[in-house]
């Protein structure tokens, strides 16, 4: 294992950050998870909750913190058929990666009472 990263995040606070800024989702989401959080409809946030939790545990397991030069829309979030979460990289996220001989990102996500979890296992 190379790097095991953990975050929570409150539901409510990504859903206030997405109402009250109109370039949040454009800033923080790749193309395919904001189609992707549109089709969910009420269960929306909490999606966007799990996927932004996603994010800093991959940067967390990397040990690059949110100021490590990878932007948060390079680490994409997307689900397999079965609704499986996994990472889709690009840019700086994925050289970064590639840089620390990562061959691969495992995902696994919950959500529950109004917070969502993610774990992050880099091998």
């Amino acid at each position: 294992m190379i790097g095991l990263g953990l975050d929570l995040c409150a539901v409510a606070r990504i859903e206030a950050a997405i109402l009250a800024n109109d370039g949040f989702l454009l800033r923080y989401y790749t193309a395919e998870e904001r189609a992707y959080l549109e089709a969910r409809g009420k269960m929306a946030a909490q999606s966007a909750a799990a996927m932004f939790a996603a994010k800093e545990a991959f940067l967390k397991a990397l040990g690059v913190g949110l100021s490590g030069g990878v932007a948060m829309a390079e680490i994409g979030v997307w689900h397999d058929p079965q609704g499986c979460p996994g990472y889709r990289l690009t840019g700086r996220a994925l050289e970064s990666m590639a840089g620390k001989g990562v061959r691969e990102a495992h995902l696994s996500l919950s959500h529950d009472a109004g917070v969502a979890a993610a774990v992050c296992v880099l091998e």
